[in-house]
């Protein structure tokens, strides 16, 4: 027999992998790749075999947190299957943390933690997605974006003082600019031979456009343009935030420096932009 408290932590174990078997399998229903679909099933198998492991030692059926489910299975349809799954992955630490409280009063644990150690380096190996080939395609189109126009947009706001104006400007600007920044990664991706090169094109050019608009956005809404400017500058540390989140998350990355890095750059170019529109506005004396 098992103490009240060893218990506990058995049945919190049992609804853990319950719960993860079921995320695998409906992932793997929904999953059109062939390989990552055979990937999933054979991990979905391991979780339904955890289960039935501690089933054995606390002779109750539970059922899975729906929640969880839903949660994760949305969050792989909506931001990548490999970003969902390593996002669940990460609650990996408490289950090792659990399991080895456990070992010495149940040793089937051991062999269940190895399991569980071994899962996220499957996914790292053998899970492929497009959308992570191009990341780099992405980071530029979006760094780019954020360094170049956050410090646009902050000259513009002192040099003219009209949002309407900035706002115009921001947008022909952006669109010229995504188009030449697809050019760009075009040729430099079918230098190097790495990827599809008009892939790779898109995916800058689309990444760059869609954060320009999420930037400009403010001047169109607010004809206050300090206001504007400063809901810019919070709109561009939020996507730097989430991106930041998403690529250290799917690609095993360092979270805080690629975030504080970015952010300061984005920034400090913004305040030297912002500098140089009051010293052209004043030089030239020129009042629109």
């Amino acid at each position: 027999m098992h103490t009240e408290s060893t218990l506990k932590k058995i049945l919190k174990a049992q609804r853990n992998e319950i719960t993860e078997s079921l995320i695998y399998t409906k992932l793997s229903n929904s999953e059109k790749n062939p390989k990552n679909k055979k990937i999933l099933v054979a991990i979905a198998h391991d979780e339904m075999r955890h289960y039935e492991i501690w089933k054995k030692q606390t002779g109750k059926d539970i059922k899975p947190n729906m929640f969880f489910v839903w949660y994760y299975y949305i969050i792989s349809k909506i931001l990548g299957l490999t970003f969902g799954l390593k996002l669940m992955e990460m609650g990996e630490n408490q289950a090792v943390t659990l399991y080895n409280s456990i070992i010495k009063d149940v040793p089937e644990a051991k062999n269940v933690l190895h399991d569980e150690e071994a899962h996220e380096q499957k996914l790292i190996t053998m899970i492929h997605e497009e959308k992570l080939e191009y990341i780099g395609s992405i980071v530029l189109g979006l760094s780019d974006a954020l360094v170049e126009f956050t410090g646009m947009l902050a000259g513009l706001t002192f040099a003219l003082q009209n949002s309407k104006l900035i706002a115009l400007a921001g947008i022909v600007a952006g669109i010229a600019a995504s188009f030449s920044m697809a050019a760009s990664e075009y040729l430099s991706s079918k230098a190097d031979g790495n990827a599809n090169p008009i892939r790779a094109a898109i995916y800058t050019g689309m990444t760059y456009i869609i954060t320009v608009i999420f930037l400009v956005l403010p001047y169109f809404l607010s004809s206050n343009v300090y206001f504007a400017l400063a809901t810019t500058i919070f709109t561009a540390i939020l996507i730097i935030f989430m991106f930041t989140f998403y690529t250290s998350v799917a690609k095993d990355l360092p979270f805080k420096k690629r975030f504080f890095e970015m952010t300061l750059i984005s920034l400090g170019v913004a305040g030297i932009s912002f500098c140089v529109g009051y010293l052209v506005r004043t030089v030239l004396g020129i009042n629109i």
